[in-house]
């Protein structure tokens, strides 16, 4: 055994385990069951051109060199990024466990109250701190929250407004130079009239519909957005607020000014700036505007008990039930970062973040008066943490780069500095001591800090925040840690079982992959430094580029979309920029299959496209003859497919590149959406296939871990014609020659969670890449065979094997009275997570196994599911109170003194013998989904507070 062998410890079965499963799906060999998956026609006929692999001892030393490539200066740019302090406690018991990074998306509420009531604190300190009525649990960045915003004033105009076509939407000129690129990008295509201006000189015309306000502005200054949003209201403009989240312990919540919407980042509370990210925004609105929110909203219910439960809040709204009409993308998330403010915040307290704020508004006041003393011209009247000066700003820039210092020059006569939560007496003295010298005067020594308030008086917060009791307990390393492991004991993740989710590929997240996470030269490096600083990133990047590009045999590869539904919009946004650069402005059409990801229609119409749905053939594939009729019907307007291969039904298509050719003979471009592309890896690619871009999901394919829904990477691989209109960003050159506006806040997207990915490919190189496929398709063959005769697998190639993944069909049981959601909540009880449940076809689950799961874990998940339909088979539909119904069975339903059920204790909690070994007690039995949604409550109050109607 190759001990030094990543592959070996990444994919699960052993060399004895696959032989015993190619057995029992009656196969000869591997690579005849590759043979009969995989249309030959479409197989590679090379391997991938990769370097060769690493081992995890080799692969962390050439990291950590890497890492000495990145300057980590002492860093002042601002613009929506500062260093910060990680507390250590929440590094180690969240960022860096597998508990937290491991979980999935909280669908299964009944094994996700602890991530939930996590995310439950950070919708409450958003609400606080904003003055809102109801917040989402984060979204990507500011930026994208901010275009967010602008989506959803202009979805929710008076009535009057929409039948006069009112389409303009005021943006502060001091707004975020990324925010606005954002705006830019979201705006035209869904036909917004962006004027962007000085706030003071606004007229309030009846033309706007909305506006955003930058508080404290990208300068420092802090404007009267009060008055504003006053004249606004009177005016019906509706007013969108981008605050600085530590700025508001001082200043006064925008809610209270009668803002509509407040947007913007909690990377302050304790996330590093990680070149860009990922860090999670949040999203303040009004409870009026519920259904237009985007993202996902945590919301308090009750379980069968009557007791409070937690779960993901009016999902209606989502695109897997709305498509094309959603108002929410629920892959827009950043759970694990948000789950790390919230709990910086639970951590410090009001109090805590009082003296934090305070601290950085006096050190900020105290570098003016010292560089006032200099004889520096301080501008800001108002302000927090930011400060402008007036000078010729290539003297101090000279001086400053060559004393390690990041400042950012906003013009050739302007200077600004941020202070932050790491600044030191010490560091504001340095500071002082650049400006000195430039100024050829002796320096200025500061020796203590001086207690100021910069802040108008009206703008001064006088509203109470964080007054629940989570915010005020838990301010001992001891009492935090035991509170986030009460929370981690709620939640079932990998390092509990296998999670089966189809379209999901829940796997392996190695140890060695997330490391580097935590060190300091790749976690404290602004995303706006100069490159030179950034060598070690710049280096990591454009390899894992060229990586990516060679796996999808295209021809260059964009890192920007910061999940994979921005990865979506990104791809069609850069074939809409090449029709267009072609005179064919009036390609709109986007053609769709009926079993298309959820989000596919929902980007078409975000890029401004008109989607028309394609028929799916009995089988599960695309029909081809009424493709063909929708193409040549459309041809004079048509702009793209979007395509997933395999399919979402687990099938290679065989026509495949008959479909692609279809689709170019009529003038459009392929977008091949890359869910799927676990699959794909090493055995085919997009390119190959006939595709002209595609999305990668990092978080799923190549290693990122989900965190509970988020951090994604949704990176596009573009063909040759379609490289010049990579995304670009408005402060560093990134993107094609005719780059289409930005898709994400920072050039490089979530850059430090792309190391994880850049490690994986690293490691395992090429035959470690395409064994991993291999084993993935292995794996999903090994279930279906094991399920034969229990369930059925609806869709299968031509051979009768299944992709990485495949659907059984759980709607036969409804005659017994069970539905797949009985199938899903009983599983609980034998330890696992369920598969994907009813999509991408109701009453149906989705598995996919992964190649990281051994034999011995898959046959402990199919032992389960073959002992639930011989439960299913015990019972009928004129009998409610069996096994199933009932699931999932808590401790304190088996403990209890009453039990009026008709099977034992041990048949509920212990239905087979490997559960007692390690059981997974679900926290609440099942949650009232119904029951929470006509009862929208979304911050930290006892259900006791409030009734139902």
């Amino acid at each position: 055994m190759n001990t030094n062998a990543f592959a070996l410890r990444h994919i699960g079965p052993r060399e004895n385990d696959q032989n015993a499963m190619l057995q029992t799906i009656g196969i000869d060999s591997l690579d005849q069951l590759i043979y009969e998956t995989i249309p030959d026609d479409i197989r590679l006929k090379n391997g991938l051109n990769l370097d060769q692999p690493m081992t995890e001892h080799e692969y962390l030393l050439h990291i950590h060199e890497l890492s000495k490539k990145n300057k980590a200066y002492k860093t002042y740019i601002g613009l929506g990024y500062h260093p910060n302090i990680l507390p250590a406690v929440i590094q180690r018991n969240i960022l860096e466990n597998p508990g937290w990074y491991t979980a999935y998306t909280p669908y299964q509420a009944e094994i996700a109250q602890g991530r939930l009531e996590a995310l439950l604190n950070f919708q409450t300190m958003v609400i606080d701190l904003t003055g809102m009525e109801i917040a989402n649990a984060s979204l990507l960045d500011e930026s994208t929250a901010a275009a967010e915003a602008m989506s959803l004033l202009f979805a929710v105009r008076e009535r009057s407004q929409k039948k006069a076509g009112i389409n303009k939407f005021f943006v502060s000129e001091n707004i975020l130079p990324q925010t606005l690129s954002l705006l830019e990008t979201r705006a035209n295509p869904i036909g917004i009239d962006l004027v962007i201006g000085n706030e003071a000189s606004f007229d309030f015309s009846s033309d706007f519909f909305g506006a955003i306000l930058q508080y404290p502005g990208k300068d420092g200054q802090i404007t009267d957005i009060k008055t504003f949003i006053n004249k606004a209201n009177n005016a019906q403009i509706k007013v969108a607020v981008a605050a600085d989240i530590l700025s508001l312990i001082k200043l006064e919540a925008p809610g209270k000014f009668g803002a509509d919407v407040v947007v913007g980042t909690t990377q302050r509370f304790g996330i590093p700036m990680g070149y860009g990210g990922p860090h999670a925004a949040f999203f303040a609105t009004k409870q009026a505007y519920k259904r237009d929110l985007p993202g996902r909203i945590i919301g308090v219910t009750k379980d069968a008990n009557g007791n409070r439960a937690l779960r993901m809040a009016l999902q209606t709204r989502e695109q897997h039930i709305k498509r094309d009409k959603a108002t929410s993308n629920i892959c827009t998330a950043q759970v694990l970062l948000a789950v790390m403010a919230g709990i910086y915040g639970v951590y410090h307290g009001p109090e805590g973040l009082k003296f934090i704020a305070n601290k950085v508004h006096n050190k900020t006041a105290t570098l003016a008066t010292a560089l006032t003393k200099l004889g520096y011209k301080q501008i800001n009247t108002s302000f927090f943490d930011t400060i402008q000066i007036k000078t010729k700003a290539k003297k101090i820039k000279k001086v400053a780069t060559k004393m390690k210092v990041n400042l950012f020059y906003p013009d050739s006569k302007t200077v600004t500095i941020s202070i932050n939560e790491t600044t030191s007496i010490k560091d504001i003295n340095y500071l002082i001591a650049v400006f000195a010298k430039v100024a050829k005067k002796k320096t200025i020594a500061v020796s203590s800090i001086e207690q100021a308030n910069n802040i108008e008086a009206s703008l001064q917060r006088t509203s109470t925040f964080l007054t629940e009791p989570v915010f005020n307990t838990y301010h001992s390393e001891t009492e935090l840690m035991r509170y986030i492991k009460s929370l981690e004991r709620k939640d079932l993740a990998l390092n509990h079982s296998m999670i089966s989710l189809g379209s999901c590929t829940m796997k392996l997240n190695a140890a060695a992959e997330m490391l580097p996470l935590s060190w300091f030269k790749w976690g404290n490096i602004h995303p706006f430094a100069p490159l030179k600083q950034a060598k070690g990133y710049l280096t990591v990047l454009k390899k894992l580029e060229d990586q990516l590009t060679e796996i999808t045999g295209f021809a260059a590869t964009s890192l920007q979309p910061n999940s994979g539904a921005q990865g979506e919009f990104a791809g069609l946004m850069v074939i809409k920029a090449y029709h267009e650069s072609r005179g064919d402005h009036h390609r709109n059409i986007c053609l769709i299959p009926s079993s298309a990801h959820g989000t596919n229609p929902a980007s078409a119409v975000m890029a401004g496209m008109k989607v028309v749905v394609t028929k799916s053939t009995a089988e599960g594939n695309i029909d081809v003859d009424d493709l063909r009729e929708k193409a040549e019907l459309h041809k004079d307007n048509l702009s793209a497919l979007m395509v997933t291969y395999p399919s979402t039904h687990g099938v290679y298509e065989s026509a495949i590149k008959e479909i692609t050719q279809l689709i170019h003979d009529n003038g459009g471009q392929v977008y091949m959406d890359g869910a799927n592309m676990n699959a794909q890896v090493g055995l085919t690619n997009p390119g190959n296939i006939g595709a002209d871009v595609c999305h990668l999901n990092l978080h799923k394919t190549f290693a990122i871990p989900h965190g509970g829904g988020g951090p994604g990477v949704g990176p596009i691989c573009v063909a040759k014609q379609l490289v010049p209109f990579l995304p670009g960003n408005p402060l560093v050159k990134t993107g094609g020659k005719k780059a289409i506006s930005a898709i994400s806040a920072a050039p490089f997207g979530s850059a430090l969670a792309c190391l994880i990915s850049y490690g994986y490919i690293k490691m395992l190189g090429t035959e470690g890449l395409t064994e991993s496929t291999k084993i993935a398709i292995l794996n999903a063959n090994y279930i279906k065979q094991r399920l034969q005769g229990s369930f059925e697998t609806l869709y299968s190639g031509e051979c009768g094997r299944a992709a990485h993944e495949m659907i059984i069909d759980c709607r036969p049981f409804k005659a017994n009275g069970i539905e797949v959601t009985d199938i899903a909540k009983r599983l609980m009880d034998y330890g696992f997570h369920a598969p994907t449940v009813s999509f991408p076809v109701a009453g149906t689950m989705m598995i996919e196994p992964t190649e990281s799961e051994s034999k011995a874990e898959m046959d402990r998940f199919c032992d389960a599911m073959i002992s639930i339909k011989k439960e299913i088979d015990t019972v009928n539909k004129n009998d409610s109170n069996n096994v199933l119904k009932n699931a999932p069975h808590t401790l304190h339903m088996i403990t209890n003194n009453a039990w009026d059920y008709p099977y034992s204790r041990e048949e509920a909690a212990f239905p087979l013998e490997y559960v007692r070994d390690n059981k997974f007690w679900p926290s609440v039995r099942r949650v009232d989904d119904a029951y929470g949604d006509r009862n929208l409550i979304c911050s930290c109050v006892p259900i006791e507070a409030y009734a139902e109607a």
